[in-house]
């Protein structure tokens, strides 16, 4: 008999963001809190209560969380619909633990999917010019960078509606 060392409950599960996470979101905002993300992810506080709000959120905008071993390790958001914007603006953080898995294009792809189902043709995105990181992870996905004024670039990708995800 052969074991596989990798089990099913290991792989990561991209969900939309509910009630039931909000304990572990609010730890995920704790651990990246402690590893200073707010430098470079700040599209609202990373708190405890905010992990409530944005669980009992509802409106056109996305939320979303990726779990693995029921413990939250990566979230996602597709924001600007609520105002009126076509084209959402995308959103992730990784736990600082989870990095270089291959889990951050998987929580992008999920995303990516998901504003297509919404009808999206295109996202956007912002990205501090020193996150190489995440600027390499976002080039391997197909999105276009452009420097902006305040040491951000801004990305943007196409969406074809029913074609194939950029390089999965």
């Amino acid at each position: 008999m052969t074991t596989d060392s990798k089990s099913v409950d290991d792989s990561p599960v991209c969900l939309t963001l509910a009630p039931v996470h909000v304990s572990s979101l609010a730890r995920l905002f704790d651990r990246l809190r402690e590893a200073g993300a707010e430098d470079f992810f700040h599209p609202h506080p990373l708190t405890a209560q905010e992990a409530d709000d944005r669980a009992k959120y509802s409106g056109r905008d996305f939320y979303c969380v990726m779990t693995r071993h029921d413990e939250v390790i990566g979230y996602g958001m597709l924001r600007g619909w609520d105002e009126g914007y076509d084209v959402p603006s995308l959103g992730i953080a990784l736990d600082p633990s989870m990095t270089g898995r291959g889990y951050g294009k998987m929580l992008m792809n999920f995303l990516h999917d998901t504003a297509r189902k919404r009808g999206a043709a295109k996202l956007r995105l912002k990205v501090d010019r020193r996150n190489q990181p995440a600027i390499n992870l976002y080039r391997s996905l197909g999105y276009k960078l452009e420097e902006q004024s305040d040491g951000q670039l801004i990305g943007f990708l196409d969406l074809p509606p029913d074609g194939p995800r950029q390089n999965q």
